[in-house]
């Protein structure tokens, strides 16, 4: 399962969710740090690890 970041508008608190595919576009979670609800989907970097061919 994928992990998603959300950013919390109201205290900037940044956490981590683990969502389906199907349950991330429907998701809407409260802020862990404050219960707020007016988080929004963080964007994070991410690093693709493949196997090198010999």
């Amino acid at each position: 399962m994928p992990v998603y970041q959300y950013r919390c508008e109201k205290c900037g608190h940044v956490f981590e969710k683990t969502e389906h595919l199907a349950e991330h576009a429907s998701a809407h979670p409260n802020c862990p740090n404050c219960g707020s609800q007016s988080v929004q989907h963080a964007p994070a970097p991410f690093v693709a690890v493949t196997q090198r061919k010999s």
